[in-house]
C-alpha cells in the first residue's frame, strides 16, 4: 500500500479529520469526498477495517482519492507525536458542549471514532474541555460517521465564513 508520510507539514489553517480505526470504507470514501470539498487533510488511524485499494473506498470516494492529502498513522500515540502541538477536538456522543457552542481555531484537529464504539471513553474523559456532541433527538444511538463528518466541517468552516471556499453559485446575484 502506497502510503504519504504524516511528517509532512501540516497547513495550519486547514481542517484536519482525523479517524481513529475507520472500519467502513465507504464512510471513509465518502468523508474523503467531504476532504476534497474543504480543502481538509484527512489522518487515518490504523488498524483499518479495510484496504485503502478497495473498490468500496474507491467507489465512495469517487475519482477524488488519489487527489486527496492523507496521513496514516500505525497508533494514536505515533498520530499524537507527529502532532504534538495541533488542537484536538473529540467528537462524541458522550461529549457534554454542543458542536456549535465551541470555537474552532484554525488548523483544528477533528477525531472520530470507529463506527461500532467511537472513541475510547477514557480519551473523552481525559479531554472532557476540547469535546463536542452532534445534537440529535432523544433515543437516536447516533449518527453516520460520514455525516458527523460533514457537519463539523460545515460548523468549522461557517465560524470562519467560509474562508477560502466557493460560496456563490453561477446564478447569484
Amino acid at each position: 500500500m502506497t502510503q504519504k508520510s504524516p511528517k509532512n507539514k501540516i497547513s495550519d489553517n486547514k481542517i484536519n479529520i482525523v479517524l481513529l480505526e475507520p472500519e467502513i470504507p465507504q464512510n471513509t470514501g465518502n468523508i474523503g469526498r467531504t476532504c476534497k470539498a474543504m480543502g481538509a487533510v484527512l489522518h487515518l488511524i490504523e488498524p483499518l477495517g479495510f484496504s485503502v485499494e478497495d473498490k468500496y473506498l474507491r467507489r465512495a470516494g469517487m475519482d477524488y482519492w488519489k487527489d486527496l492529502d492523507v496521513k496514516y498513522y500505525k497508533s494514536f500515540e505515533h498520530f499524537v507525536s507527529c502532532h504534538p502541538e495541533g488542537h484536538k477536538v473529540f467528537i462524541s456522543q458522550k461529549a457534554g458542549v454542543r458542536c456549535d457552542m465551541f470555537s474552532y481555531p484554525a488548523g483544528v484537529f477533528l477525531i472520530f471514532g470507529k463506527e461500532s464504539t467511537g472513541l475510547p471513553e477514557d480519551l473523552i474523559a481525559n479531554n472532557r474541555d476540547n469535546s463536542v456532541r452532534v445534537p440529535m433527538s432523544e433515543g437516536t444511538r447516533s449518527l453516520n460517521l460520514a455525516n458527523a463528518v460533514s457537519i463539523l466541517c460545515y460548523e468549522v468552516n461557517r465560524q470562519n465564513d467560509f474562508q477560502g471556499m466557493k460560496t456563490a453559485g453561477i446564478l447569484a446575484g
